[in-house]
């Protein structure tokens, strides 16, 4: 098996556990975060009602920086959106990712704005 054939097979395994076991409801709806190469996008879901109740993105956004920075304003962006939307906690769901870099600097920005999870 090809070197990224099996990277895209291990992750989307890894993703598979995780969203076994992340659910969100309307009061603690599900914060899922997508990083490609290029772009940051987070949403807040609820997966009862299967809806999206906020989203944040890069994509669009004359926003400069590190990737890691853009990163920590999605996590801004989503949690001021959250507020917004009176949802104040949250549950992670990291999509397969090893929780570092990016992802880790979106978390912390979004638990400085007050998200809790």
């Amino acid at each position: 098996m090809a070197d990224l054939a099996k990277k895209a097979l291990n992750k989307s395994l890894r993703k598979g556990r995780v969203r076994a076991k992340v659910t969100g409801t309307a009061e603690r709806p599900r914060l899922t975060v997508t990083i490609s190469n290029v772009h940051v996008s987070a949403q807040l879901i609820d997966d009862v009602a299967g809806h999206t109740l906020a989203a944040a993105t890069t994509v669009g956004a004359k926003a400069t920086g590190s990737k890691t920075e853009l990163a920590a304003k999605v996590g801004t962006d989503i949690a001021k959106k959250a507020k917004k939307a009176k949802v104040t906690a949250v549950v992670f769901d990291r999509n397969g990712r090893q929780y570092a870099g990016r992802l880790s600097a979106l978390a912390d920005a979004a638990r400085k704005e007050g998200l809790e999870f």
